[in-house]
């Protein structure tokens, strides 16, 4: 009798829980994409504005409608097609997180206010300064040359 409670158990209650708390709960940290140039920035399905070189580094043209979302002090973007979310800090700085956020690996839903990146999927909060301890997201090197962004990773 044991055996046969065992496996039921075994067999039945995955497809409860799933039941009970819906599909909701598989997506609530999905680490989907969308069009590439993420929530935060204008869609488009094809990414021609960017160059990825072997050694980790990507050369963004921020001259291109794709990125106008950083033209500005204070703006920002999710550029989902690199991973990546930017940041303009000044007319001579941008700063590059990886958009994966350290929690539940969750990449699709950012917002940035008050200094501080927050995932819209479990409403966690990472500082925009590519320093301090503890859960962060991971900063980049980044240089602007003309209008080229280059991010290292």
């Amino acid at each position: 009798m044991e055996n046969k409670r065992r496996d039921f158990l075994k067999t039945a209650c995955a497809p409860v829980v799933f039941s009970m708390f819906g599909v909701s709960m598989l997506e609530a940290c999905s680490s989907g994409d969308d069009d590439g140039y993420g929530t935060n920035s204008p869609s488009g399905s094809e990414d021609t504005s960017d160059d990825t070189d072997a050694d980790n580094s990507i050369s963004i043209d921020l001259s291109s409608s794709n990125f106008s979302d950083i033209k500005e002090v204070g703006g920002w973007m999710n550029y989902t097609a690199q991973k990546m979310l930017l940041l303009r800090i000044s007319d001579s700085e941008i700063r590059a997180f990886s958009n994966i956020c350290p929690h539940a690996g969750a990449n699709n839903q950012w917002s940035h206010n008050n200094s501080e990146f927050t995932c819209g999927n479990h409403n966690r909060s990472f500082n925009d300064d590519c320093s301090g301890s503890g859960l962060k997201l991971t900063c980049y090197t980044t240089k602007i040359e003309d209008n080229t962004l280059t991010v290292t990773r």
